[in-house]
């Protein structure tokens, strides 16, 4: 059975309501046949990332830059994963108080680094997750999961 693989630092009430959507999106009962996996950032490992079949980051943007908790996660999985896990699927989305742009180039050049595809736009939101911001998470978890349908 595919499995995808959300990897995601939750600090935040803003950063818990994007998690709940995307987790919610990727579990909807329309996506069958894909086990859904969760791990904070700082529990993930190298063997959870080649367990999988495709991945969804979370992450706020912290002075400019992806959480040192997401950053921590792609240092310890980098090289273990290089080879195995290109051309796999990911997605992302970042909370930020006003900017994440260097958190999404980072998560990017890393994503990119690894030679994985991104399977769907990224999901950034900065300030208070409306219902539109919510509804974009939802849809992000959904399609990468329905990408993995067999």
């Amino acid at each position: 059975m595919p499995t995808l693989l959300i990897v995601h630092h939750t600090p935040s009430p803003n950063c818990q309501a994007m998690f709940e959507a995307v987790l919610s999106g990727a579990t909807t009962e329309e996506i069958e046949g894909v086990r859904v996996v969760r791990r904070a950032a700082l529990s993930a490992t190298a063997a959870d990332v080649l367990d999988a079949d495709g991945y969804l980051l979370g992450t706020p943007a912290n002075l400019g830059y992806m959480s040192g908790a997401l950053k921590h996660f792609f240092d310890q999985v980098y090289y273990p994963c290089l080879d195995t896990t290109r051309g796999r699927p990911f997605g992302y989305y970042v909370h930020g108080g006003n900017d994440v742009t260097g958190a999404v180039r980072g998560i990017e050049s890393i994503a990119t680094g690894l030679g994985w595809r991104r399977a769907a736009d990224g999901v950034t939101v900065t300030g208070e997750p409306d219902r539109a911001a919510v509804e974009r998470c939802w849809e992000l978890g959904a399609t990468v999961a329905a990408g993995l349908m067999d």
